[in-house]
Parts: structure tokens; C-alpha cells; sequence
């Protein structure tokens, strides 16, 4: 009997298995290159709702970042505003500006007159004190996966500086995700932190970079500087997965 298919033919199944597992293994790598936070955080930007402008309130001013974000330098989360900490400066300044309406809003609440004072159809929960209203809804952009254990003030009191996980932030007139914050972004400073460690008092100074009168090589100089400074406090971060995967 004759053979109804060309002898060829035989083969076609691995052909088309290894065909397919090429094909899988393209598609799995280029998911795994590109679904990174490289790819998929770098350049975020959302739609804030205060258009709040760090490269002149940080950069022309000198505004410091502990006094926005006050728990940088004390506990894991840095912490955004409320909105008593505008309303210090915006209660005599642009006070009436129509962009800061959501910061009054939330800052006066109940007190529709804006006196401090209870006044008659102020009080809406009738428990006798001026509620504020609510949080001005900022929208997050730096988010480390809630599998990752990340704590600013230790990197903070060690001398690991705002501008190197967040980029130069006095710069920014709308801040946007400027580094990636991989697992290798971290792995690549806890391995040598000399690269990032400066004088505590230069931490929130963005623009602040090593001297000496010794060399031009900016490298160099930070990572002799570093050294010097990883072992006077004594500095050895975690590699091991359990450092930050707790």
C-alpha cells in the first residue's frame, strides 16, 4: 500500500513542537526583558492634583525635602504632605490662588469661613469641633513591591542620598519616575555602597557632588570618599534575599 503522505511529512511534528518551544522561549524573554520596572516605571508621570513644582520650591528656593516629606530621616515611609505643612507658607502666600483650592479644602474643611471659629451650619457632624476635610488625594509615583521590605531612614542616616533612588527631584517641575528600582538597581549599590554614601549633612543637598584637590575624576573621589565613610559607621547592606524579602 502506498504511502498517503510524502515521506517529508514524518518529521513535521518535532519541526512544529520546536518551532513552538522557540517560539515560547522568545515571547517568555522578551516579557522578562521589557515587563521590568526599566520598561514599565521609567518616565511615569501621572496627573497630580496640585501642580506642586519641586525644581522651584527645592531648586530655586532651597526648600528642604524633610519639610515636606518629615519621616524620611525617622521611619520607612518618607510620607507626603498634609495639608497643614502647605498651608505654613500658602495661608500669606498665593493664598487665594485657584490651583491651591484642594490644599484649602482639605486644610479648612468645615470652616467655610475660614476663621478658626465654629460658626452657625459649619458644624456637619454636631460634635462641636471644625473637621478638616479629606486628604488631598496625591497620586503615587515611586512604589517599591509590597513583597520588598524598603526603609528610608536607614538608608537616609547612612548617607544614601534623596537624588540616587529619585533622580535630581530639584530639577523636576513635575516629578516623574526617573530610576527603575529594579532588584539589580538595589543589589547594585548594597554590593558597593561606596558609589552613593555621602556626609550626612549633604544627604537632602541634590546637587551637592565629592571634591578634591587631589583629582578631577568625580568616580574616584566618591568612591574614596565613600570608603572612608562605609567603614566609620561601619556599613555592610544585605545581599541575601531575606534583607529586603522579609
Amino acid at each position: 500500500m502506498r504511502n498517503i503522505f510524502p515521506r517529508w511529512t514524518n518529521a513535521l511534528p518535532l519541526k512544529v513542537i520546536v518551532g513552538l518551544g522557540l517560539i515560547g522561549a522568545g515571547v517568555s524573554a522578551g516579557i522578562n526583558y521589557y515587563a521590568t520596572p526599566k520598561y514599565t516605571r521609567v518616565g511615569y508621570q501621572p496627573t497630580q492634583p496640585v501642580s506642586y513644582d519641586h525644581s522651584f520650591h527645592v531648586g530655586e528656593l532651597g526648600l528642604d525635602c524633610r519639610y515636606c516629606h518629615h519621616g524620611v530621616d525617622k521611619s520607612a515611609h518618607a510620607g507626603v504632605p498634609a495639608a497643614n505643612v502647605c498651608m505654613s507658607c500658602h495661608k500669606t502666600i498665593k493664598a487665594n490662588s485657584p490651583a491651591l483650592a484642594p490644599i484649602r479644602d482639605s486644610y479648612f474643611g468645615e470652616d467655610k469661613n475660614k476663621d478658626g471659629l465654629l460658626s452657625k451650619g459649619e458644624d456637619a457632624n454636631n460634635d462641636g469641633v471644625l473637621s478638616q476635610g479629606p486628604a488631598v488625594p496625591w497620586a503615587r509615583i515611586h512604589k517599591v513591591p509590597d513583597y520588598a521590605y524598603f526603609n528610608h531612614a536607614i538608608h537616609v542616616n547612612r548617607g544614601v542620598s534623596c537624588v540616587d533612588c529619585h533622580g535630581r527631584i530639584d530639577q523636576m517641575k513635575e516629578v516623574s519616575h526617573a530610576k527603575h528600582l529594579s532588584m539589580a538597581f538595589c543589589l547594585d549599590c548594597h554590593r558597593n555602597p561606596e558609589d552613593s554614601l555621602r556626609p550626612l549633612d549633604k544627604v537632602t543637598d541634590l546637587s551637592w557632588l565629592p571634591t578634591s584637590t587631589n583629582s578631577d575624576d568625580s568616580a574616584a573621589i566618591q568612591a574614596h570618599a565613600g570608603l572612608n565613610l562605609k567603614k566609620k559607621w561601619g556599613i555592610h547592606p544585605p545581599v541575601s534575599c531575606t534583607g529586603c524579602h522579609r
